[in-house]
């Protein structure tokens, strides 16, 4: 009777267990769908705000309310696009910097196989 009674609190255990690390893992496989599409969003909305500079000029005239109003939205788009382009730029640019520091680093070691700058006693 003990066995029995020992035997069914391990199943229904593990079978919680088991439904703990399954409900984590679907929770966490969504995760990364649900990112932020900044890039795309900033380059539609440029894309946009020109298209529409074009049709109020088309519409209203060059020198209207409406084509100024477009005008503008497209300046700040164009400037969120170049800012988003230098931060790509600065985070390409880090990233190949470290690189290089870790690769010359790497080559320059001294003869017992430390690094020049570090773990060694000048002393």
């Amino acid at each position: 009777m003990q066995l029995h009674k020992h035997l069914l609190k391990s199943v229904f255990g593990k079978a919680a267990l088991g439904v703990t690390v399954l409900s984590g893992f679907l929770l966490f496989a969504g995760a990364p769908s649900a990112k932020a599409n900044d890039w795309d969003d900033c380059n539609r909305r440029a894309a946009y705000a020109d298209w529409r500079l074009h049709e109020s000029i088309e519409h209203f005239g060059y020198y209207s309310p409406e084509a100024n109003y477009w005008r503008h939205e497209r300046h700040e788009a164009f400037e969120q696009v170049a800012s988003y382009r230098r931060h790509a730029w600065r985070e390409r640019e880090w990233r190949e910097h470290q690189r290089r520091e870790h690769e010359w680093r790497e080559h320059h070691r001294d003869y017992d196989g430390y690094r020049y700058d570090r773990d060694r006693d000048y002393d």
